[in-house]
């Protein structure tokens, strides 16, 4: 038996992976168990799980992986700084008391990680490198394109090559300072949003504005070319040598300052959301089209944190070059840690590869599970009233019902999710074809934004019926946004009205999943990733007709998705949803002792919150 874990630290969303003999056995982000939103502390704890999800101890393994080389990436930071000095000493300064401590010494922090009990080889693989592992590797093509999109690794932000059987190549790079996805968290900062993490939020405030700042952007911001590189104009950022994302001259371009975080958003913030969104998907689908012409394959793999925005993928498979697209679930640097531990297992040690039907990624469900004794046992010692279902028809009867009367419902069921989405397993669910519940879930039990949308889950074997896609296409993880299909809409209903105003009106026959620009972050729901999951929306379907719910993360914001029966329970008793459903135990809110109504003052005075 061959074991190795991969390993991603210190700059976002640390995470680990562990794959035995060729299979992916576990993976989770360090998040999950410290409760630190992106924690980017070695994970310690993502390790401990790992191994004991595996059976085995630090000694066993064979090998273990870290996801970049920090030497390359600490020579990138001197360079830049002595190129910008002495304007980049504050941000110096602060940057380089981790790198002496931690991050220069990466063997002796793994080292004290593993107890000191390893004492094989450690590989370092670079950071775009492992990028492209994570996405051709679990992938279910036997040769494909590979385009890897992010802020910056060493010193690439862009790189492309091809995958074919065990070995990868990537053959051209983009390096920084130009980087599409630190542009666009530029944006993410002028507009108030907390950079690596409201990007999402910045996609989601798009279709409220009008691009009317992208002429603006190609031309003063960036030299764009038709094969989709670039280079930006750097006298407008501060990231190089500053604290801060964009300076003066940038603020001048666009109007004003940079909105202050948590004050009102404007039409401004709107349109210019609408603007970076817009270069953004012409950037990555003249990417996609270069890739295709230069390596003439008719699959996509994709990875990096570009990746992620769903729009923009939607949007290459919709109008790109390539027959299917695949995207690795956890995009970002958290799925470095299982390409890492990929490329040691098929590039380094050759050992053979072969696609499936589908991917190799089990639904990327790979984190910890919880058995029935051990969650009775925590429910009692809360005194918390629960029903106990033998059976999954019966369960799964029981809260479609639930979701059909347009209770809120807490979803808790099997291995947790690695990457950023929820996927069946750590969910909040409700019904799509409610009018009002996505502002209920928003401002009632996610405090969060009222503009942000949500994602609905729909029946694989139905989602053309919904959603402008090929029949049956798949889209597991969340990753493609499709238009409404014309048969569902309701045209008109928004023409005159503008900004936030638009989630007044009524669009669809799934109005919480349809976004204001008539679109949907779609999930779709398959019997053999998604087990439980998958029963639940059958039954829901046939006691409504219809195949769609709303699935979002189960967590309030500023917080981690759960993990435990513990964390899912305080979720639930802390926020005003309905019902929560952990395996087959089933608590209704009404019933609980202490249960109360909670308002979002409440919980933006008790937490401090990005």
């Amino acid at each position: 038996m061959s074991s190795i874990l991969g390993i991603s630290a210190f700059y976002h969303d640390s995470a680990a992976a562990l794959i035995v003999d060729g299979e992916i056995v576990a993976a989770a982000q360090e998040e999950r168990f410290t409760r630190k939103k992106h924690d980017f502390e070695f994970p310690a704890h993502a390790i401990r799980y790992c191994l004991d999800e595996a059976g085995l101890t630090p000694e066993q393994l064979d090998y273990v992986g870290f996801y970049d080389k920090p030497l390359l990436k600490f020579e990138r930071l001197l360079e830049t700084y002595l190129a910008y000095a002495p304007a980049g000493f504050r941000s110096f300064a602060k940057a380089m008391p981790l790198w002496l401590r931690q991050k220069l010494h990466l063997p002796r922090e793994m080292n004290r990680g593993l107890d000191g009990r390893f004492k094989k080889r450690y590989v370092f693989a670079e950071h775009h490198e492992s990028h492209a592992a994570s996405a051709f590797f679990p992938s279910p093509f036997d040769e494909a394109a590979i385009l890897t999109l992010d802020g910056v690794g060493e010193w690439a932000t862009a790189s492309f090559g091809t995958g074919r059987g065990n070995r990868i190549e990537l053959t051209h790079e983009l390096h920084f300072p130009h980087s599409l996805g630190l542009l666009y968290s530029a944006f993410t900062y002028f507009t108030g949003f907390r950079v690596n993490s409201g990007e999402y939020k910045l996609m989601g405030l798009a279709p409220y504005g009008e691009p009317i700042y992208a002429e603006r952007i190609v031309e003063h911001l960036l030299d764009l070319k038709d094969d989709g590189s670039f280079r930006l104009d750097m006298s407008y950022f501060n990231y190089c040598q500053g604290l801060t994302m964009t300076n003066d001259k940038f603020a001048r371009l666009f109007d004003g300052p940079a909105r202050k975080p948590e004050s009102e958003i404007t039409q401004r913030e709107m349109d210019l959301a609408a603007s970076i969104q817009h270069v953004t998907e012409e950037i990555m689908l003249r990417c996609a089209r270069h890739v295709q012409r230069v390596t003439g394959m008719k699959d996509l793999c994709l990875a990096g944190g570009v990746a992620l925005n769903c729009v923009g993928n939607g949007k290459i498979l919709r109008e790109g070059p390539f027959d299917n697209v695949w995207i690795q679930p956890a995009a970002g640097d958290a799925g470095g840690a299982l390409g890492v531990a990929l490329f040691i297992w098929h590039q380094l040690l050759d050992k053979p590869r072969s696609a499936g039907t589908s991917d190799s990624q089990h639904g990327s469900l790979l984190g910890p599970r919880f058995g029935e004794a051990e969650i009775r046992t925590f429910l009692d010692g809360q005194s918390a009233r629960y029903r106990h279902f033998e059976t999954d028809d019966a369960l799964c009867d029981f809260a479609a019902e639930q979701l059909a009367s347009e209770k809120v419902v807490g979803w808790m069921q099997g291995r947790m999710e690695f990457g950023p989405r929820a996927l069946g397993s750590r969910s909040i669910l409700g019904d799509a074809r409610s009018e009002k519940m996505q502002s209920v879930m928003n401002l009632k039990i996610k405090f969060r934004e009222s503009f942000r949308p949500f994602a609905p889950g729909v029946l694989r074997e139905r989602v053309s019926d919904y959603f402008q896609t090929r029949p049956g296409e798949d889209s597991p993880y969340m990753l493609l946004v499709a238009p409404i299909a014309d048969g569902v809409r309701t045209n008109g209903a928004q023409e005159a009205l503008s900004g936030l105003d638009k989630l007044k009106a009524k669009r669809s026959e799934v109005p919480a999943v349809t976004h204001v620009d008539y679109s949907a972050r779609i999930q779709t729901i398959d019997e053999e990733r998604h087990g439980r999951y998958h029963h639940l929306v059958k039954s829901f379907e046939q006691k409504t007709g219809c195949p769609v719910v709303i699935n979002t993360s189960f967590n309030v914001r500023g917080e981690p998705i759960v993990c435990t029966p513990e964390q899912a329970y305080r979720c639930f008793m802390a926020t005003n949803m309905d019902v929560l459903v952990i395996e087959n135990f089933v608590l209704l809110k009404e019933e609980q002792p202490d249960a109360r109504e909670h308002r979002i003052d409440d919980y933006l005075a008790q937490y401090a919150l990005d």
